[in-house]
């Protein structure tokens, strides 16, 4: 059960660890003059550590191809994003995901003439589901079987009871069912993952590892609002693309590290908290009494294990997808160093801004900035954040089993 949800929050604007840097040459061209624009904005609102690299410049800069800045719309919604980033590979699964999925947009269409393109999709999913059901059962994994085959089951009876809705055309019953749906939908693709499928590098494995997913409650104290006592959001954290940026954060939530800490930023770009009282910018480990950094960490899709300690414009890879794009209101990432790549710690943003100049995979942070995770719930309220708003806890509702290395258990 969802914890309280407010009715509404709070606005406002603040501050960063660092300014944006534009690029000492001029741009020129159609793609360089896109990028100066999203940049002017960047040094009117500020950004969390975002800065443009140093390698930066007209020249050198690695650029998305126009036909990708123009490209179809990108999947935002964090549920999709976090179902399509599971390392499985079974078709006939993902053919029974799109078209519910697919719903969404066909409830954009006025009045019950959506329930038309409604019924196409669900007798699409319903086909794709009596066709392929042999095949999903058989990507189960072996000791997820009995549960996935459970939840096959109320998968079956949910879309019969979909389908009834939408023949009484009772469209304020679609999109509940849709979600009911898509839950089981994911509970099946996450029963079809057997363990996890790589080995983190070997100088990464000593670092708390998430391997697997997670998900937080995190309860924000709203300041200076007398209709709004607080907000809670639910995160779902993805190891499986990010176990070493992921598994630092639940680390640092099982310390307690962000309890009692304030937004320090919300500029209508991102919200930003995780720089700790004091002189040092992260966390300071106590059985080191350093600072605790952890690598970039960036999965390509195709990849079998992530890429660490590089952008992908370092790389080379200037055309990779990223499994975890920033593409969800309130995608979740690490905020780090302008001129280090490897320089994470505990500051952490969430995005808010969308723009038409950086639709998915082809935007300024996706390979820049390590993605672990979505705002599953409640998303909408992080936009409402300001500064001084008070985190009074993030709590791990499930998931902690999958934490390896946990350094909150060492005395220190």
């Amino acid at each position: 059960m969802v914890p309280y949800v407010p009715s509404q929050c709070n606005i406002a604007t603040p501050l960063g660890r660092e300014e944006l840097k534009l690029p000492e040459d001029a741009f020129l061209g159609l793609k360089e003059c896109a990028v100066s624009i999203v940049l002017a904005v960047g040094l009117v609102t500020g950004v969390p550590a975002l800065g443009w690299p140093s390698y930066a410049n007209a020249s050198t800069q690695a650029m998305p191809d126009l036909a990708m800045l123009i490209s179809g719309p990108p999947i935002k919604d964090p549920g999709a994003l976090l179902r399509n980033a599971l390392p499985i590979d079974n078709k006939a699964i993902r053919e029974v995901q799109k078209p519910l999925e697919d719903i969404t947009e066909s409830l954009k269409i006025a009045g019950v003439k959506a329930l038309d393109s409604v019924e196409r999709n669900v007798r699409q999913a319903s086909r794709a589901f009596k066709q392929g059901k042999s095949l999903i059962i058989s990507g189960l994994a072996e000791s997820k079987k009995d549960q996935g085959i459970e939840l096959l089951d109320k998968l079956e009876v949910g879309m019969d009871e979909l389908q009834k809705l939408v023949e009484d055309r009772n469209r304020d019953g679609v999109a509940p069912k849709q979600k009911e749906l898509l839950q089981y939908v994911g509970g099946v693709e996450e029963d079809m993952v057997d363990g996890f499928p790589y080995e983190v590098p070997e100088e990464y494995q000593n670092l708390p590892l998430l391997k697997g997913r997670a998900t937080v409650d995190m309860k924000v104290k709203v300041k200076d609002n007398p209709n709004v006592d607080e907000c809670v959001f639910r995160i779902v954290l993805d190891g499986y693309n990010a176990p070493v940026t992921a598994g630092n954060f639940v680390d640092l939530v099982e310390r307690h590290f962000y309890d009692g800490m304030e937004i320090q930023r919300a500029d209508g770009f991102v919200v930003q908290t995780g720089d700790p009282e004091g002189p040092a910018e992260g966390f300071i480990d106590p059985s080191t009494e350093k600072t605790r950094t952890i690598p970039l960490e960036i999965m390509v899709d195709g990849e079998k294990a992530p890429f660490y300690g590089a952008t992908l414009e370092e790389l080379g890879l200037y055309k990779a997808q990223v499994k975890l794009p920033f593409n969800a209101f309130g995608t979740m990432a690490m905020a780090r160093d302008e001129f280090e790549d490897n320089s994470a710690s505990s500051q952490i943003f969430w995005l808010l801004k969308e723009s038409e100049l950086t639709p998915s995979n082809s935007n300024i942070l996706d390979g820049r900035y390590a993605v672990f995770g979505y705002v599953t719930q409640n998303e909408d309220y992080i936009a409402d954040l300001k500064v001084g708003d008070v985190i009074e806890s993030i709590q791990v509702v499930s998931g902690l089993d999958n934490l390896a290395n946990p350094s909150y258990k060492i005395a220190g």
